[in-house]
């Protein structure tokens, strides 16, 4: 199923989510039952699983029948009632779904899609949307990611070989901040080399 969180997994995964846990259940708690039929069922279960995701990837109907079709909900600024109905969406649904996209005026929204997941994503109208640099003819600097370094006093190897950093600088640049490594809740640094030091609290 990959990495896919419960709320991002299709109704056929979910269901086969389900069943596992509850096969599983049997023979841990009835000893009578050997732990090879709950083994088997489960691999089963798992191949089921791969080859209908397989079949899904290769095949467009087959895919629409297990996860459905995203609607349309709210098309050019206006609400489409025929659709809310069939996918059984009430109004006051619909304005929770826009708050969690941070969207607190439905006039202001151009078109929404309902996806396959229950997500709504929302496309706001022109005159709503927020500017860019690009909008603005600026010229910013490329995007840098902070990686953590530090976590609870240990320093990250793994963000140390992105960044390119070796262990000896970061105690260099702790010891500038007079902070040593175990004092760190959380230290971050990008590849341009600013960081932020964020010390542990006393008695926490």
């Amino acid at each position: 199923m990959g990495k896919r969180q419960i709320g991002d997994m299709q109704p056929n995964e979910l269901v086969i989510t389900l069943l596992i846990s509850e096969i599983a259940a049997i023979p841990l708690q009835d000893t009578s039952q050997p732990l090879l039929f709950g083994i088997v069922a489960i691999f089963m279960l798992i191949v089921l699983e791969v080859l209908m995701s397989v079949l899904a990837m290769k095949c467009k109907k087959i895919r629409k029948l297990m996860s459905g079709k995203s609607i349309v909900v709210i098309k050019n600024g206006e609400i489409d009632q025929a659709a809310m109905r069939d996918v059984r969406m009430t109004v006051l649904d619909l304005i929770e779904l826009l708050r969690g996209q941070n969207v607190f005026d439905i006039s202001t929204v151009a078109f929404a899609v309902l996806e396959v997941n229950g997500d709504l994503s929302v496309l706001l109208k022109s005159g709503e949307q927020t500017a860019t640099a690009k909008d603005l003819k600026l010229n910013p600097k490329p995007a840098v990611l902070p990686l953590p370094v530090i976590t609870d006093g240990k320093i990250e190897k793994d963000s140390l070989d992105a960044l390119k950093i070796n262990k000896e600088e970061i105690l260099k640049l702790l010891k500038i901040n007079n902070t040593e490594p175990e004092d760190v809740f959380l230290m971050t640094m990008d590849r341009d080399r600013k960081i932020n030091i964020i010390k542990m609290k006393e008695g926490v």
